[in-house]
């Protein structure tokens, strides 16, 4: 089956005045992960630092370049991610709209959906 990356971006600038999710968006959140877990779709999730503790590395012309956060330039950031293994993208895009929907209304977030391409590195993924 294939597997999917999802990138959950956000606004750092315009996050709820709590900072992060509420206890109640906590709660059903994990009911959620817990059913996608047991119905063996779910096989990592994380969420990310912000940009404030992070750095972007950048290769042009043969040169390379590190610039520390926080990036002002940038309007939405991967705020998390998960790795969804679905029969197909259809399913994918459904268990991400169940996603979204236990966040309350004043959240305003876009999650990007991509097919992992499995040929890879020899040695390393899910056939290695």
């Amino acid at each position: 089956m294939p597997r999917y990356l999802t990138m959950i971006r956000i606004d750092e600038n315009d996050l709820p005045e709590s900072g992060g999710p509420s206890p109640e968006l906590q709660q059903r959140m994990g009911v959620l992960l817990e059913e996608m877990a047991k119905a063996g779709v779910l096989l990592d999730t994380a969420g990310l630092a912000p940009t404030a503790e992070s750095s972007r590395v950048h290769w042009e012309g043969g040169r390379l370049s590190v610039t520390d956060g926080p990036f002002t330039e940038a309007k939405e950031v991967v705020g998390g991610y998960s790795i969804l293994q679905a029969k197909d993208r259809a399913e994918a895009i459904e268990w991400t709209k169940r996603f979204l929907k236990v966040h309350e209304d004043y959240w305003t977030v876009t999650v990007e959906v991509r097919e992992i391409a499995e040929a890879g590195v020899p040695g390393v993924g899910p056939e290695a």
